[in-house]
């Protein structure tokens, strides 16, 4: 079942599965596009397997997701108040039923999951998609982390990429061919082998750590 919610400050798209509570949880984090089809995609698809799947618009301090003006809300956005929406976000699928929660995020949201994995909240896993920038803020996450990234990512140069694997060994996923948002369905950037085989690892991910 998905519905739109904003019974808290942060509006956001809730997809809950056909089980009753508790069921694991996953904070999906809009990229700088801002709340899109394919990020609502990606909630009902992590319901189906069985994840309450929340994402927050974090355009809504500045007017929400307006097409229009993107680019300057996506300058604008803080990653404290980022790290607040989330924190926020966490505790409502507490009220909702969650046993635990994990989060996720792709180009914008993928970096900002990386600062998810590092900052003080109640997250057992974060599993980010080719967050520009990573390779700038590597600390010491307080939870698992599975990066994923595409070889030919024109906003992801390859020596980041490598200085994120040097920095978690064995956590990185990098295919090789794949470019900026494979796993975004339905556009030009969409690699199906890619995004077939990360959610197939993500799912593993999550349920190893969200159990």
């Amino acid at each position: 079942m998905s519905e739109p919610d904003a019974a808290t400050p942060v509006p956001f798209f809730l997809a809950r599965p056909s089980a009753d509570p508790p069921w694991p949880a996953v904070v999906v984090l809009m990229e700088g596009n801002g709340m899109s089809t394919q990020l609502l995609r990606v909630c009902e698809r992590l319901a189906a397997a069985g994840y309450g799947a929340i994402a927050p618009d974090l355009f809504h301090r500045t007017g929400g997701s307006d097409p229009g003006k993107l680019p300057d809300r996506a300058m604008a956005l803080r990653t404290g108040e980022a790290v607040d929406d989330v924190r926020e976000c966490i505790g409502e699928l507490g009220r909702r039923g969650a046993s635990s929660v994990g989060v996720t995020g792709f180009c914008m949201g993928g970096r900002l999951t990386y600062e998810m994995a590092l900052a003080d909240l109640d997250v057992q896993a974060a599993a980010p998609f080719y967050g520009a920038g990573i390779g700038r803020l590597l600390g010491e996450p307080r939870c698992p982390v599975l990066c994923f990234f595409g070889g030919t990512d024109e906003w992801v140069p390859r020596d980041e990429i490598g200085a994120v694997e040097a920095h978690h060994p064995g956590q990185v996923i990098v295919y090789e061919s794949a470019g900026h948002g494979f796993m975004r369905d339905g556009s030009d950037a969409h690699d199906e082998a890619a995004a077939g085989d990360a959610w197939g690892r993500l799912l593993g991910f999550f349920g190893e750590h969200l159990s």
